[in-house]
């Protein structure tokens, strides 16, 4: 990951691609959440760095792709609540992160325990999806005192979680180069996770260089599709 734009830039390069990313896929209509308070389906989906609150450009094509294929049932939508900093080198950016993990564990949790027969589906676009995916660890990562981050969900929490959708997760290069503990998938997950990286993008793949075209492009290349097929499959 030598070749990434120094850190400095890199934050601002790539909130800017999230933003872009949002811009490709405007058109799209905004997802609305169902009335139903225990919908059939949930979609909890984490945004990427620099996007507006919300569910994002990549996560609002997710949710539409994903509600035309489930027919009668009923869809509802959460956005994570996260600030989606882009000052990775900012001392209080990890804070950030976790509060992001804490709010979608507590929010799953809830739903887990309030409505029972909803499904569940987990999702994140790039900050975002290493937020989604450390949600479904089963223990807290190494060197990460335990006081400082939510504990791991309860393992039947598992069961109610239908998918996990992660568009352009940071690889383990990109995130040590931040001082971010490795992402690991739990266990109980990990049949029902589906990670897309784009061919050439820099942040979860071989990608170098500064060209973000490829981390900005899931709403637009068939993969926010792809894993809205993914996901149905597992409904």
């Amino acid at each position: 990951m030598s070749k990434l734009a120094p850190p400095r830039r890199l934050p601002a390069l790539v909130g800017l691609a999230a933003l872009a990313a949002g811009a490709l896929v405007s058109s799209a209509p905004s997802p609305s959440a169902s009335a139903d308070p225990c919908p059939d389906v949930e979609v909890v989906f984490a945004r990427g760095s620099g996007e507006p609150p919300g569910v994002g450009g990549i996560g609002g094509s997710f949710v539409d792709a994903l509600r035309s294929q489930i027919g009668s049932r009923s869809l509802s939508v959460y956005a994570v609540n996260y600030p989606a900093s882009t000052d990775f080198s900012n001392p209080n950016f990890p804070q950030t992160v976790v509060d992001g993990i804490r709010d979608a564990s507590s929010h799953v949790e809830a739903t887990a325990k309030n409505c029972p027969n909803t499904r569940e589906v987990l999702g994140g676009y790039s900050q975002g999806a290493a937020l989604a995916g450390y949600v479904t660890s089963a223990a807290v990562p190494s060197g990460v005192p335990a006081s400082a981050v939510p504990s791991p969900m309860p393992p039947d929490v598992a069961n109610h979680v239908a998918a996990v959708t992660l568009f352009g997760t940071p690889s383990g290069d990109f995130l040590q180069k931040y001082h971010a503990p490795p992402l690991a998938i739990g266990p109980l997950y990990q049949p029902k996770t589906l990670e897309l990286c784009a061919q050439g993008d820099p942040v979860c793949g071989t990608g170098t260089g500064n060209d973000f075209a490829a981390h900005v492009s899931y709403g637009v290349n068939g993969m926010t599709g792809q894993a809205a097929n993914f996901a149905s499959s597992h409904l």
